[in-house]
């Protein structure tokens, strides 16, 4: 009998202990299934999400980096990564859309979408996507890795064409939607450029087509003095020129040297680049020589144009003082009589 109750005891006194053991066994199996279960559900996302540094609300969102230029061998693949950062104040959902892009000869367009359409220099079908739409809360940025991977049959030459990243927006709630009617909604689009290069042969030409005032006022009077240069491209592959405007006074001295950043010109099309002299304080004649370089075998195109600034009010008050100081003469040598 006592041997009963002896073996009733420790049962009963070992209870506690067997169900803590039983508790963390629950505990450690809970982790166990549970946290390789959360960690793979965010392995899903095939593209990283981070919390931008600014976390105010700009009602707009960001796109980058705003061009990729790629050299890329037939057969090959390279991985690039591109940027979503949400400002929209809200939860967007983001659209990723890829098409085609072509130059122009219209001054006023750098490129054209072309939509659903094949361009002669297409790329949309070599650009591969993780997703199509992606999900961010406001000051939330997703990373997303894009592959453009050419087949193995591909010509020399170039290939161009467009990320396109689009938002809904509904103007009634932004600041600056007083004219927009309530219930009208809105597509957002910020665009990428993809330049696709293809080492090997094929026609590369282009030049300075021409060298301006913008607008054509070659009598001022005053600066600042805004120029247009006219870049044609005549190959199949765009160029990327460059250079310096060289301005001298009428004493051909040179007062100012205006640098050129490349800029773009898409095969088969026409690209101005506008850029200012902010020197205001100006008089005389003056000589400016635009030097571009086209980008391809360091040839340099130069174009010369003159333009003057006269100051009206200060030819006026000098005229008026050179007449003040005739008539003291004349009055002086009259009263010397």
């Amino acid at each position: 009998m006592k041997q009963n109750y002896l073996s009733v005891y420790l049962l009963q006194s070992s209870l506690p202990r067997l169900r803590l053991g039983v508790g963390l066994c629950l505990l450690v199996l809970v982790w166990l299934v549970l946290v390789p279960s959360v960690r793979a559900q965010e392995s899903v996302l095939p593209y990283r999400v981070e919390k931008m540094s600014d976390q105010s609300v700009m009602g707009d969102f960001m796109v980058g980096p705003g061009k990729f230029e790629l050299s890329i061998a037939p057969g090959e693949s390279q991985e690039v990564e591109l940027f979503i950062g949400n400002r929209m104040g809200s939860t967007r959902a983001f659209s990723l859309v890829v098409e085609d892009v072509v130059g122009s000869s219209d001054t006023e367009q750098t490129v054209v979408l072309l939509g659903n359409d094949t361009g002669p220099y297409t790329l949309k079908d070599y650009l591969q996507l993780p997703v199509t739409e992606v999900t961010l809360e406001h000051g939330q940025r997703a990373r997303i890795p894009v592959t453009v991977s050419l087949p193995a049959d591909t010509e020399p030459g170039g290939h161009y064409g467009s990320l396109l990243v689009s938002t809904l927006t509904r103007p009634e709630l932004e600041d600056n939607a007083d004219n927009v009617d309530a219930g009208t909604t809105v597509v957002s689009q910020i665009g990428t450029l993809f330049f696709v290069t293809t080492p090997g042969d094929t026609t590369t030409g282009g030049e300075l087509k021409d060298f301006a005032l913008v607008p054509p006022e070659y009598f001022m009077t005053s600066g600042p003095v805004h120029f247009g240069l006219l870049f044609n491209n005549t190959g199949l592959i765009h160029l990327n020129p460059y250079g310096v405007i060289e301005i001298k006074n009428m004493f051909g001295e040179i007062v100012e040297i205006v640098e050129l950043d490349p800029w773009f010109a898409l095969p088969q099309s026409l690209r101005l680049r506008e850029i200012s002299w902010p020197k205001e304080r100006l008089f005389g004649k003056y000589t400016a020589t635009a030097k571009v370089n086209r980008g391809y075998e360091d040839i340099v195109d130069e174009q010369s144009l003159t333009f003057f600034v006269v100051d009206w009010r200060f030819v006026t008050l000098s005229f008026g003082t050179l007449v003040m100081l005739w008539w003291l003469y004349r009055v002086r040598v009259r009263r010397k009589i």
